[in-house]
């Protein structure tokens, strides 16, 4: 089982606006991020997703392309550019990126669901922030 990464969606608006921003990339076949190093656990990550943060809850996901030198000192977190919507599960905002355990990684959501069908965001977040998730 793949390893996975979590990340802020710093900027981000919205769900929507991330959407949009990873559909923006689509010509080139592929979205990038920055980040300082190398993950060490990177070979581990090959067929992994990068599991996306918004208002204290992941909400979507980006398959995992790989990691490029970016010739500046700094790497690239290469991803696919898309959205896979997934069911939403409470997550502490963090720095940076943290390793996502294939077992923890929440399921995507299936045919017979849609976003509309789970809790917002915005609602997780303040249930997790009053503890109660």
């Amino acid at each position: 089982m793949a390893l996975n990464m979590t990340k802020i969606a710093f900027g981000a608006q919205s769900v929507g606006s991330l959407r949009a921003w990873l559909e923006s990339h689509a010509p080139l076949g592929e979205a990038r991020l920055t980040t300082r190093y190398m993950p060490k656990r990177h070979e581990e990550m090959a067929g992994g997703s990068l599991y996306w943060i918004f208002n204290k809850a992941i909400v979507g996901r980006s398959p995992l392309l790989g990691f490029m030198d970016n010739g500046q000192g700094r790497i690239w977190i290469r991803i696919e550019p898309r959205l896979i919507a997934v069911q939403s599960v409470a997550r502490r905002a963090h720095q940076g990126w943290r390793y996502l355990e294939a077992a923890d990684a929440p399921a995507d959501l299936g045919a017979g669901l849609s976003e509309a069908d789970q809790m917002p965001a915005e609602m997780l977040g303040e249930l997790a922030r009053l503890g109660l998730v």
